[in-house]
């Protein structure tokens, strides 16, 4: 059951040129954001206005894919963007309330320094940042770390869970009120709340302690984004907010309570997480103006395009140029090392509701998101459904492209959620962890 007053959490995909494939490619879109800091910024404040709980930036370390061509005609998520810390530091400049969260993964960075950026970051902009934990599911980072292969699916997960308690250790390297800066004594910092972390096991060796002070809401939110079993094992003890993907609400339901069944044995209670499933939300003042808005963009889907990421999130285990746009996939592929999960629920997808190739693709123009199409009251009716039953506490609202997709956002769905008690009209607190509703963490 919800306590009295529950609110709908929200965060904005604020990815570079949009959650769809095509969303840059729109009249109206600012298709420069990763590389225009003013766009950016707009991007921010808009989602802050809109009384969002935080800017989400997705992030890899290399192009998906080296066959530039394609990659000029529309990959564009990695081509050009800002690194996601670099950014949310002048964005938390520029902003007062709204979260800040960025995608870096555990395959190919290391723990303290890790730990060190996002304690910074989290302490500049005053306790808003948040960590999405992903292992990495992008093969071709491999090569810009003096690596020949992209470890594999488990190794990472075991890489990452290790990763995961030291950033969390070190994060606990100081007690509150630590740093009494006593000009008078001399004394700048206390020793009695210093801890060290001495860290040694299978991947790492770190002593710490961390060299930045905690944040008022202690230390960053920690996100986390998979869905294959190790990855709802890793949320299960160290995330407070997950994005998901689901086709279906009832997969979204079924997810919910797997991830937040297994927290009691990790000494965590279901409300120190956040479900939040990702959603693509085309909203007007008539049904059939918003799925006009929804076929104006897949118009823009370049087939070559489409291809090139479903082969991307197939792992890149199947040759795709023998199959026609009106062919099915095979029933079985071999197993993914990229996103593992992303692989099992797109063949699920394809087969059950038996779509062809191009089908698919489109399908997944939005990065796979559910896509909620209607008036204000029609998505509201469906946000609240997802919501009360159980099958999220909040939402991704990945935007197809900026301003617009936020724009309309704001303008219609935003009211008719306030309307009916469902959706804040200010802001609870001054820390993402608060907004969220989450505790202050505890010591591991």
């Amino acid at each position: 059951m919800r306590k009295p007053g529950a609110k709908i959490k929200f965060g904005v995909y604020g990815t570079a040129t949009g959650a769809n494939s095509s969303g840059w490619r729109h009249p109206d879109a600012a298709a420069d954001m990763g590389m225009n800091i003013e766009a950016a910024a707009a991007m921010a404040q808009l989602a802050e206005d809109a009384l969002m709980d935080f800017v989400f930036l997705a992030d890899s370390m290399a192009m998906r894919g080296h066959d530039w061509e394609i990659l000029s005609r529309g990959s564009t998520r990695y081509v050009a963007q800002f690194e996601p810390l670099t950014l949310l530091s002048a964005l938390a400049m520029v902003t007062t309330h709204i979260g800040l969260v960025a995608t870096l993964n555990t395959s190919y960075e290391e723990p303290y320094l890790l730990a060190r950026r996002f304690a910074s970051l989290d302490l500049l902009s005053g306790g808003r940042a948040g960590w999405n934990l992903v292992t990495s599911s992008n093969i071709e980072e491999a090569g810009n770390f003096s690596r020949e292969e992209h470890p594999d699916h488990a190794e990472r997960y075991d890489r990452a869970i290790e990763f995961a308690r030291i950033v969390r250790g070190l994060w606990f390297s100081w007690d509150d009120n630590a740093f009494p800066v006593d000009k008078q004594s001399g004394i700048f910092f206390d020793a009695r709340k210093l801890h060290l972390l001495n860290h040694k096991g299978k991947h790492f060796s770190v002593r710490g302690p961390l060299n930045v002070p905690p944040s008022p809401q202690r230390h960053p939110v920690m996100v986390q984004a998979g869905a294959s079993e190790p990855g709802k094992e890793l949320a299960a003890e160290f995330a407070e907010t997950i994005f998901g993907g689901h086709a279906t609400m009832a997969d979204a339901q079924k997810f919910y309570a797997d991830v937040k069944g297994r927290m009691a044995k990790y000494g965590r209670s279901p409300d120190e997480l956040v479900i939040m499933p990702g959603v693509s939300i085309y909203v007007a003042d008539s049904k059939d103006e918003a799925q006009r808005k929804r076929d104006e963009l897949l118009e823009l889907v370049d087939p070559v395009v489409g291809r090139d990421f479903l082969k991307h999130i197939l792992g890149d285990v199947i040759d795709l140029s023998r199959f026609g746009e009106n062919d099915h996939l095979p029933r079985e592929l071999p197993p993914s090392n990229a996103n593992k999960s992303y692989q099992e629920k797109l063949l699920k997808l394809a087969h059950e509701e038996n779509l062809t190739l191009r089908q698919l693709y489109m399908r997944q123009a939005s990065k796979g998101a559910y896509p909620i199409i209607g008036t204000p009251s029609e998505v509201a009716d469906e946000l609240q459904q997802w919501f009360e039953e159980e099958a999220a506490d909040g939402f991704i609202f990945l935007m197809d492209y900026f301003p617009t997709s936020l724009e309309d956002f704001k303008r219609l769905v935003v009211p008719e959620l306030q309307r009916r008690g469902l959706y804040r009209t200010a802001y609870e607190g001054t820390t993402l962890r608060g907004n969220l509703g989450l505790p202050l963490p505890r010591r591991p």
